[in-house]
């Protein structure tokens, strides 16, 4: 199958990067750093591509696309964003315990207990009134953001302090998911090819053909060293990690109209030294 036809054939559109021109110099890259790609160990050795499903990402597989040559037991996978880097788009709700579901270690009753008002009065706007727009709340950024984000924040401090070596690596997987892959970032004049190579499967020789450049294994992080407010911000947390890692939470309402749950606008702000990273400057 022709890999350019199949992706623009696709519905995804994080696939559809810009022409089949520029997906060849894509290809043409990774080649050069997965001899498997071009190397097959006989004729049934087929390379297949395979477009992974919606479902697939809400267990941490946050891959587009799978190559994959069945007889050698091997698979890469590719993620696209088209001019945009977030790495999720999580809410927080008094229904969601976060703790359990991006961290595995379930958050206090403390927790829930001190977001509870501000939910149960979005919960009482919306029931009083579908059409109440979150404008019509004053001073909401001190009303709800920021007593929402103090919990958040204190909530992840505890879990991160009562759980050592756990919390900050399984955050960093739930963020940037649990299969190696690469990601492929359309800019405007620019494609940025990251390398998250968490596990050690990419980057592998094809019996004596070695990879063009070498791609190192990206180290999680094992604690959390301090969250803080972004400077001259109401709306964002900066989580900072060893290793290397920090990440933004940016909170938001997800609609015009007032609802009880909030959303995070999550970005991977720094990452190891070590992460493999390379442009295609386009015209």
């Amino acid at each position: 199958m022709d890999i350019s036809n199949f992706l623009f054939s696709c519905e995804n559109p994080n696939l559809i990067l810009i022409h089949t021109q520029l997906l060849i110099l894509i290809l043409n890259f990774l080649i050069d750093i997965e001899p498997r790609l071009s190397n097959g160990i006989s004729k049934e050795d087929v390379l297949v591509l395979d477009i992974v499903s919606d479902q697939a990402g809400q267990t941490g597989d946050v891959r587009d696309v799978l190559i994959i040559r069945s007889l050698q037991k091997w698979e890469i996978g590719i993620s696209a964003k088209n001019n945009h880097r977030a790495v999720k788009h999580s809410r927080l709700s008094l229904n969601i315990d976060f703790g359990e579901k991006w961290l595995g270690v379930p958050c206090s009753q403390n927790y829930f207990d001190e977001i509870k008002p501000i939910f149960d009065m979005l919960a009482k706007l919306k029931a009083s009134d579908k059409s109440t727009k979150w404008t019509s709340i004053e001073n909401m950024h001190q009303v709800v953001y920021i007593p929402i984000l103090n919990a958040f924040r204190k909530e992840l401090l505890r879990l991160d302090k009562e759980n050592p070596n756990i919390v900050a690596e399984n955050l960093v997987q739930y963020l940037i998911g649990n299969e190696d892959f690469y990601k492929v970032i359309k800019g405007n004049k620019k494609v940025e090819i990251q390398a998250y190579n968490l596990s050690g499967t990419l980057n592998l020789p094809f019996e004596t053909v070695k990879p063009k450049a070498r791609i190192p294994k990206l180290k999680l992080p094992s604690r959390l060293i301090e969250i803080v407010y972004q400077d001259n911000s109401t709306t964002t947390l900066l989580v900072s990690l060893n290793e290397g890692w920090q990440i933004s939470f940016r909170i938001h309402n997800a609609s015009s109209r007032v609802e009880p749950s909030l959303k995070f606008d999550i970005n991977l702000v720094s990452a190891p030294h070590t992460l493999f990273t390379n442009h295609i400057f386009i015209a």
